[in-house]
This record gives C-alpha cells, sequence and structure tokens, in this order.
C-alpha cells in the first residue's frame, strides 16, 4: 500500500463531495485530527474503515490500497475524450465526403446512326448529377470508299441553337489507312460531359470524319446520332 496515494486519495474525495474534514470524521466516528493525519499521511485508517468508505463513495478496495484511483479516473476520462474526437473526425469526413459520392445508380439511353452509310452504336450514361457520353463501334457500311488516306479524323459534336460544340476528337496514327480500317479501332469516351441527358434530341449529336488522302483533298462524313429518348 502506497500512504502517500492513500492520503491523496482520501483527500480528494472529500473535496469532490464538498465535506470538511470535520464532516468526514462525524460520518465515520472519528476526530477530524485523525482525518487531518490520514490526508498528511501520518497515519491510516484501518481496512474495515476503508471499505466503508470505497462503499460509501463507490470506489473499488483495491483502488484505494493501490492508490490508483486518480490514475485510473484520467485514463477513462483521457479514452471518452479520444473516443469523442475520432466520432467528431468521422462526422466531419462524413459531411465532406458525402458531395464527393453523389447517387451513383446510372440509367443507360442508346446512340445509333441515323445514315445508312454507317452502323454506330453506343450509349449515354446519366444521373441526377452528371452525364457521359460512349462510342465504341463505328462500321462504314457504304462498300464503294476503298481510298488509303493519309489521315482521318472523327470527331463528337454537339449542335444546339446554329451552335456547334467539339466534344471529342480521334485521329488516326497511321498513314495509308482505309476508312474501314481506321474506324475500328475508333473509341469516343467522355466521361463527365456538363450537359445533362434531358438536353439532348435526336440530331443534337453527331459525328464528323474528315478522311484527307495524299493529294491533299478531304472527303467528309456527316452523320447524325439517333438518341434514345431522355426522360423530360
Amino acid at each position: 500500500m502506497d500512504q502517500e496515494k492513500i492520503a491523496k486519495w482520501i483527500k480528494e474525495i472529500r473535496k469532490k463531495h464538498h465535506l470538511t474534514q470535520k464532516q468526514l470524521a462525524d460520518r465515520y466516528h472519528v476526530t477530524y485530527q485523525a482525518v487531518s493525519k490520514w490526508e498528511n499521511a501520518l497515519n491510516m485508517p484501518d481496512i474495515s474503515l476503508m471499505k466503508q468508505m470505497s462503499k460509501d463513495f463507490g470506489v473499488r478496495i483495491d483502488e484505494i490500497l493501490d492508490g490508483n484511483y486518480e490514475t485510473k479516473k484520467k485514463s477513462k476520462i483521457y479514452l471518452w475524450i479520444i473516443l469523442l474526437i475520432i466520432i467528431i473526425i468521422l462526422c466531419i469526413a462524413i459531411m465532406i465526403l458525402k458531395p464527393l459520392h453523389p447517387k451513383n445508380d446510372f440509367e443507360f439511353k442508346t446512340l445509333s446512326s441515323e445514315c445508312d452509310n454507317f452502323n454506330i452504336s453506343g450509349n449515354i450514361s446519366y444521373n441526377e448529377n452528371k452525364t457521359a457520353i460512349y462510342i465504341n463501334h463505328i462500321q462504314y457500311c457504304g462498300g464503294d470508299d476503298k481510298e488509303e488516306y493519309q489521315t482521318i479524323e472523327c470527331s463528337l459534336y454537339e449542335s444546339h441553337n446554329d451552335m456547334e460544340k467539339k466534344i471529342s476528337t480521334y485521329q488516326s496514327t497511321k498513314e495509308n489507312i482505309t476508312l474501314e480500317a481506321f474506324l475500328k479501332d475508333v473509341i469516343l469516351s467522355i466521361g463527365h460531359y456538363e450537359k445533362s441527358c434531358r438536353e439532348y434530341q435526336d440530331g443534337t449529336l453527331y459525328l464528323s470524319i474528315n478522311a484527307t488522302d495524299h493529294s491533299g483533298k478531304t472527303v467528309n462524313y456527316k452523320i447524325p446520332l439517333k438518341l434514345e429518348n431522355c426522360p423530360k
């Protein structure tokens, strides 16, 4: 037993319960001088008295005898403080990150060609926060363009209120390539477009293909895209 720690505990528990030395002494039928000696580590209450004190003040007797009351109480306080800090941090993180993870269940609408010479498949995927456009299959089926071109470029445009905007472009990296061979490699992917699906109608999106031969002559194909209706 650590007499100094027990003395400190008696003094602390008395003050915590707003008792004078005389009031504590009267409670346990001793003199206030005895209480003074306890608190100054000049003497200790007998074991039966300490058991009663542990019962009265809700402290285990081993905590009194070991003098660990203060340390354990502080440890519990620190634990609760740490737990509270963690909860606060988690709440703040959820509040900050929630807008970064919007509803991700996308709807899909089909894109296809309105031109008989081209077979096109793709889609518009969208949710309440963004729209993405993806075209992964363009097939030339006109049958009469066998020219080997020096460069070919395929671009996706948006046409709205007499205004045209280029959204995405794919250009050949090979020379002496036919239109059919070039289109097999074309993939147009726009992952986060500012327009919402409902703003598109048939004909507002189209593909423009420019094929330039070795003499500098350019052949242009304009392919309107048909869009499955988006919700209003």
